[in-house]
C-alpha cells in the first residue's frame, strides 16, 4: 500500500501487546480439484434470471474511454470535489444533508461530522470504484447474453438510487443497441448520473422500509424504498424516537421518522448477503452462487440473533454484536446535537453512530488516494488518510489475534505451534471471494540467517510458495507444514460447472476451498452449504469456531541456534489469481484504467498481527 496508509505497527501487533492468539494448519498436497458432492447445482432458465432482474430502460449513451474517470470535473482539486446537490422524485444528494450534518462535535470535543466521515468510505465511494467497474465490464464481456442481469445485479447495491429511480421512471429512459445500464449511469450527459455516483448515500439507507428484512426476500438487494409518498410526507428513518421533524421537511422533503431497522444488521443484508447466477461452458443458467454471505456468516456466530429482536440505542445485548458495533462506533462521549446549527427543539443524542464504516478495503483506499482527480472522489486527501487509519485500526486492533502458541527442539528440527484468534463477528475475511489472509512464518538461525520461510509476499502481489502461476490449481488448508513452498491460505476458492478453478464471477457455481477463520460460535458441522468450510479445513479438528491452529516443523541443527521464529498474519483484499485473471479483458477501457491504477499503487499487504520468540 502506499505510504499514506503503510503503518503496519508491528511493535504494537506483537504478542505481547495483542495477547493470546494461536494459529493451526493442515498437511496437504497442492491437487487438482474436485467439486464437493455436497453442492447440487440449481437449476434455472436465462428467462427466469432475467425475469427476476428486470432492467428499466435507459437512454443510450456513449461510455469515456479514456483512463480518467467518466465526467471527471475541470473544477476538482486535491481537496476534494463538493458532494452532489441533485434532486429527484424520491431522493436527493448527499450535499443537501451535509448542509446540515457536518461540523458535529460530541460533549468531549470530538468531531462526529457525518458527511466528513461518510464520504471517503467505499460507501460512498461504491459507484466510484475502478475495480468494480472493471470487474462488471469483465462479467460482461465474457457473459454478454446476461448483460442486463449482470448489470442489474451490480448497479442495484453500487448505485441505488439511480437504480430504484430509474425503475419509477421507466418511461422516461430507454436502452437501445449495445449500450448498458452502467454505461448510461457512468456518462455526465444522464439524468440519473449525480444520483449513481453518490453511491450508497443518505437518502437511500434512511429510506429502507422495515419489510421483509433478514430474509431471503430481502436479500441480494431486494430492499424496499417507498416510491409512492410524496414529499414532504415521505419517511426518512432513524434510530432516535425523539425527532424535530419541521426542518427536514422544510428543506428536503423527507419526515423525520422512528425506524428500529436503522439499528439492525438485517438492513445491512439486503446486500451484504449477495446470491448471483452462474452458467455453464454453454452460457446457460444453471442457479445460483453464494458470492458473499456476511449475514448468515453472523447469525450462524455467537454474535448473531435473527433479525427482529431489536435493541435501543447503547442497550447491554450480552454477546451480541451488530453490524453497526463495529462498523459505526458510537461516539466516545455523548451530547451530539445532530444538526447544525440545531434548532431549539432538538436535543442532545448519546450514543450516536460514527459513520466511518471502516473495512478492509485498504488497497481501494490507496487508490483513491492517489488518484483522487481522475476517480473524481467527493473527499479530501485527508478525508481518505482518516478513512484509511481507520481501516488499518479495524484490522490490526479488531480483526484477529496470533500468538505462538509452543516451540520445541530435537536433534534436527524445529517444532512452532501457532494460533489465530478470529475476532470479528462473520469470517475473516469475508465478502468477496478476491480477499485472502495468510501465515508469514520466518525462521531465523544464530548468526541472523533466514533458514525458513513460508508466505513470503512479493511486491506483485504474489506469495511465494502460492501456485500463483498456475491459474487451475490452489493452495490446499494445511494443519501440519513442513515445507517453504506450504503456505497457509484462509481464502474462498470458486469452481465451474466443469469443477474447474475459475476467477469469473458469473462462472462460480461451488467453492472448492473455504478456510476463512470462523467467528466464535459458528457450529461448521450445522452450518447451510452457503456458509459451511470446504476443503481439508472441513476434515481438520484444530480448524474451529474462533481459532486455527498449526504447526511447523522446520529442518534446523540443535547447535544452529538461538532461533528466532516470528509469525505475521497479513492480509489483503484483492489476490494477485483476481487481477492476473482481469487483465484478460483489459482491451477493455475500464478494465485498462483499473489495472493502469492497481500496478501504480503500492500491493504489500497489512500486517494484521505479528508474533516472535526465540527458541534457545
Amino acid at each position: 500500500m502506499s505510504q499514506v496508509f503503510r503503518g503496519h505497527l508491528e511493535k504494537v501487533i506483537l504478542l505481547s501487546i495483542f495477547g493470546s492468539l494461536v494459529i493451526s494448519m493442515t498437511s496437504c498436497l497442492k491437487r487438482p480439484v474436485a467439486i464437493p458432492q455436497a453442492l447440487t447445482p440449481q437449476k434455472a432458465t436465462v428467462a427466469q434470471v432475467e425475469q427476476e432482474t428486470v432492467a428499466p430502460t435507459i437512454i443510450a449513451a456513449t461510455p469515456d474511454t479514456s483512463l480518467a474517470a467518466p465526467g471527471t470535473r475541470k473544477d476538482f482539486s486535491k481537496n476534494g470535489s463538493p458532494l452532489t446537490d441533485f434532486t429527484t422524485a424520491h431522493f436527493v444528494g448527499s450535499h443537501h444533508c451535509a448542509r446540515c450534518h457536518e461540523d458535529l462535535k460530541d460533549s468531549g470535543g470530538n468531531d462526529v461530522s457525518i458527511g466528513g466521515h461518510w464520504r471517503s468510505t467505499m460507501m460512498a465511494n461504491a459507484a466510484k470504484d475502478p475495480l468494480w467497474q472493471a470487474k462488471v465490464k469483465s462479467e460482461v464481456h465474457r457473459n454478454p447474453a446476461l448483460a442486463k442481469v449482470i448489470e442489474k445485479k451490480c448497479v442495484t447495491c453500487h448505485m441505488p438510487m439511480a437504480w430504484v429511480q430509474a425503475g419509477v421512471q421507466q418511461k422516461q429512459f430507454k436502452l437501445h443497441g449495445v449500450n448498458s445500464i452502467l454505461d448510461e449511469f457512468l456518462d455526465p450527459a444522464s439524468k440519473l448520473h449525480e444520483a449513481a455516483m453518490d453511491g450508497v448515500s443518505c437518502s437511500f439507507c434512511h429510506q429502507i422500509k422495515d419489510e421483509n428484512l433478514g430474509t431471503p426476500e430481502s436479500f441480494s438487494g431486494q430492499f424496499i424504498v417507498d416510491t409512492e409518498i410524496l414529499p414532504p410526507g415521505r419517511p426518512i428513518y432513524g434510530p432516535f424516537r425523539d425527532v424535530y421533524p419541521d426542518t427536514m421537511m422544510n428543506t428536503v422533503g423527507y419526515t423525520p421518522t422512528f425506524g428500529p431497522q436503522t439499528n439492525d444488521s438485517a438492513l445491512c443484508a439486503t446486500c451484504h448477503t449477495l446470491y448471483t447466477p452462474y452458467v455453464d461452458a454453454a452460457g446457460n443458467v444453471k442457479g445460483e452462487f453464494p458470492e458473499q454471505t456476511v449475514y448468515l456468516e453472523w447469525l450462524h456466530s455467537d454474535y448473531g440473533e435473527p433479525a427482529g429482536n431489536r435493541h435501543e440505542l447503547g442497550e447491554v445485548k450480552g454477546k451480541i454484536r451488530l453490524c453497526q458495533d463495529c462498523h459505526m462506533p458510537h461516539s466516545e462521549n455523548g451530547g451530539v446535537f445532530i444538526a447544525n446549527p440545531a434548532h431549539k427543539n432538538v436535543t442532545e443524542k448519546d450514543h450516536f453512530s460514527r459513520h466511518h464504516f471502516a473495512g478492509g478495503n485498504v488497497l481501494m483506499l490507496n487508490i483513491l488516494h492517489d488518484q483522487i482527480v481522475p476517480i473524481q472522489v467527493s473527499a479530501s486527501t485527508q478525508e481518505i488518510k482518516n478513512t484509511g487509519k481507520r481501516s488499518l485500526e479495524q484490522l490490526q486492533m479488531n480483526s484477529a489475534r496470533l500468538f505462538i502458541r509452543d516451540t520445541g527442539q530435537s536433534r534436527d528440527h524445529l517444532t512452532v505451534d501457532i494460533e489465530i484468534d478470529n475476532r470479528v463477528g462473520h469470517k475473516f475475511p469475508t465478502g468477496f471471494p478476491s480477499r485472502r489472509t495468510w501465515i508469514h512464518l520466518t525462521v531465523e538461525d544464530g548468526s541472523g540467517n533466514t533458514i525458513f520461510e513460508s508466505g513470503q509476499p512479493l511486491e506483485d502481489g504474489r506469495i511465494v510458495g502460492d501456485n500463483s502461476e498456475d491459474m487451475t490449481g490452489y493452495e490446499p488448508h494445511y494443519d501440519e507444514i513442513t515445507s517453504p513452498d506450504q503456505v497457509q491460505i484462509y481464502e474462498s476458492v470458486m469452481v465451474n460447472t466443469d469443477h474447474q478453478v475459475t476467477y469469473t464471477l458469473m462462472r462460480g457455481s461451488a467453492y472448492i476451498k473455504d478456510n476463512r477463520l470462523l467467528p466464535y460460535g459458528f457450529n461448521k458441522r450445522s452450518a447451510s452449504n452457503d456458509i459451511k468450510v470446504y476443503g481439508h479445513a472441513e476434515q481438520d479438528n484444530n480448524f474451529k469456531a474462533g481459532s486455527d491452529e498449526i504447526t511447523y516443523r522446520i529442518k534446523a541443527a540443535k547447535n544452529g541456534g538461538p532461533y528466532t521464529v516470528t509469525a505475521r498474519l497479513l492480509y489483503t483484499p484483492v489476490s494477485y489469481a483476481f487481477a492476473k485473471d482481469l487483465r484478460r479483458d483489459e482491451h477493455l477501457p475500464l478494465v485498462k484504467r483499473f489495472r493502469h491504477y492497481y500496478d501504480k499503487t503500492d500491493k504489500s499487504p497489512v500486517t494484521v498481527a505479528v508474533a516472535r520468540e526465540t527458541v534457545k
